[in-house]
């Protein structure tokens, strides 16, 4: 039976994709207790297994590319300080474990948060320093990598498009077409109008750059993975181009309702600073609800990781192990549902922005 074969069968694909799932999940259950018994063997007289500090450690941002184990890869820092900027590794720091004496300042990383430190090491609340870090993350580094997949993914189908003008899609071209139609039929000509091929662009850009940086961030066979859509500054910058987007996009019309609103004069003074709070909450919604919802699967993935290290014992694995598995499907559909609800609330608020005064 050849590989087509079985990918024809709807059980047999169900199969396989629980198998890797499987397999994946064992891999990180693994690969975060070979961590985490490192830790222990070093603090096991000292206190017991933190599920808080070693859940927050992996869905925070951190100036070192975890490999596995103890094993990691510094990242560069970049520091703009009132008198300089200062460049180096992060491997000065030794996670934390001494503080790095640079040309202005003495820093040292506390909770993966640079701070400038005094000459013992502890953080000096009296001085005042401004110092604004704009190091290259884990993050930053997930967000290039997702970029750069974008960039791979779709100049491979635009050469095939020109290459295959009037065929049908083949390969990797035949995957993405029904996604961009999805896009276009689905979420922007119903909720923009005649006017949405203007905003495809932005609305394509969006819907992959989430769903693809939700689903690195559910790898977990990668250790280091970053939690990029579950950290709030990235978010808080993509509701921020919305927001820009839909006000720059908008029409006398939109902008005469909410100056202008069909109420009574004397309920101006209410309704005018109520229309612009929803200016800035109907994007802010965006920003809560992509952050909580991937923050909080991952945070209930490695809560039931963390049952193996609290009863320490492996008898709980298996337990452990199947409903991380079922919410790795669940978080699957999730990646996809969150790009999808991001997108089409984009194209609902620039439809309510463009859209024409009828009588």
């Amino acid at each position: 039976m050849d590989f087509r074969h079985i990918l024809n069968s709807k059980k047999n694909l169900l199969r396989v994709i629980l198998g890797v799932l499987f397999t994946l999940t064992t891999c990180k259950t693994f690969a975060i207790q070979q961590e985490n018994t490192a830790v222990e063997a070093k603090n096991a007289e000292q206190e017991a297994f933190n599920p808080t500090t070693a859940i927050l450690e992996h869905i925070a941002d951190s100036h070192y590319w975890h490999v596995g184990g103890e094993k990691s890869i510094p990242l560069p820092v970049i520091l703009f300080t009132d008198k300089g900027t200062e460049l180096f590794s992060g491997s000065v720091f030794e996670h934390g474990k001494t503080a790095y004496q640079g040309k202005y300042y003495t820093y040292k990383l506390i909770d993966d948060k640079i701070k400038v430190v005094n000459a013992q090491g502890e953080l000096d609340k009296a001085a005042s320093h401004h110092v604004y870090d704009f190091s290259i993350t884990k993050n930053v580094i997930a967000m290039w990598i997702a970029g750069l997949l974008l960039l791979i993914i779709f100049m491979s189908v635009a050469q095939s498009y020109k290459k295959r003008v009037g065929k049908a899609p083949k390969g990797l071209q035949s995957f993405i077409e029904p996604i961009i139609v999805f896009v276009r039929d689905e979420i922007a000509r119903p909720n923009i109008g005649y006017r949405y091929q203007r905003y495809m662009p932005i609305l394509l850009t969006i819907f992959f750059f989430i769903w693809i940086n939700n689903l690195l961030g559910l790898i977990p066979i990668f250790p280091g993975g970053a939690n990029v859509t579950g950290n709030i500054l990235l978010t808080f910058v993509m509701a921020f181009i919305v927001l820009l987007v839909v006000n720059f996009s908008a029409n006398k019309y939109y902008w005469k309702h909410i100056f202008m609103p069909p109420v009574p004069v004397w309920l101006y003074p209410i309704m005018i600073p109520v229309e612009l709070i929803g200016v800035i909450s109907r994007p802010f919604a965006l920003m809560i609800r992509l952050y909580a919802n991937i923050s909080a699967g991952h945070i209930i993935v490695l809560s039931l990781i963390s049952l193996i290290f609290i009863f320490k014992t492996l008898w709980i694995a298996p337990v452990s192990i199947v409903f991380v598995l079922f919410m790795d499907v669940l978080e699957l559909l999730v990646a996809f549902l969150q790009a999808f609800i991001f997108t089409m609330l984009t194209a609902l608020f620039i439809g309510t922005a463009v859209e024409e005064h009828h009588h």
